[in-house]
């Protein structure tokens, strides 16, 4: 397989909104989708696809994924809001997002919850969540070059792709199950 730092770096899995990449002012709905557009315009797979639309916030604010907006402006908050929504909804149901988010959002609303804190520490794992995809993916690599030496065929480069994209769909599945196994936990005490 091509050189691994290579892969990974046409993943563009580094591409998250920074707290310096928010400015300090509100922004109209606009001016967030430019922002988005622009920090996660490599991951998306064709040119058709939208990272964030108009009908995607006004549906986010419609179904309170996040708490409602003054005078037409996202804040610094809500950005870090719809940022964490846009990486959630990769894995998660749009109802598990707001299950998840509910308490997040009474708690910046009501307790003056200090938002930047949490989502600084969000991107930090995020960071290390990569550098372990990585190592894990060299390995994952390893093992499918190992399984492939058994299958005598003129195809083994498709053959290894296949066993790869099979290997990462499973591993997706036990980290997407474990996420709602968790938004079960935290809907459970939601409702308490």
């Amino acid at each position: 397989m091509e050189n691994l730092k290579d892969f990974m770096k046409q993943m563009q899995l580094n591409s998250q909104l920074s707290l310096d990449d928010i400015p300090n002012l509100d922004l109209y709905m606009d001016q967030v989708i430019q922002l988005f557009e622009s920090t996660f315009e490599g991951l998306k797979r064709d040119e058709q696809e939208k990272v964030l639309t108009k009908t995607m916030i006004n549906n986010y604010a419609k179904g309170k994924l996040f708490y409602p907006i003054e005078n037409k402006k996202y804040s610094k908050d809500h950005l870090m809001l719809i940022a964490m929504i846009y990486q959630l909804k990769g894995a998660l149901s749009i109802n598990d997002v707001k299950t998840t988010l509910y308490k997040l959002n009474k708690m910046v609303v009501e307790d003056n919850f200090e938002l930047a804190k949490l989502y600084e520490s969000y991107v930090q794992l995020a960071d290390e969540s990569m550098k372990q995809l990585e190592s894990e993916m060299k390995q994952l690599i390893d093992d499918v070059e190992h399984q492939s030496e058994t299958l005598a065929s003129n195809d083994a480069d498709y053959l290894q792709e296949l066993l790869l994209v099979a290997s990462f769909v499973n591993m997706s599945n036990y980290y997407r199950r474990a996420a709602e196994k968790m938004v079960d936990r935290i809907a459970t005490k939601n409702d308490k």
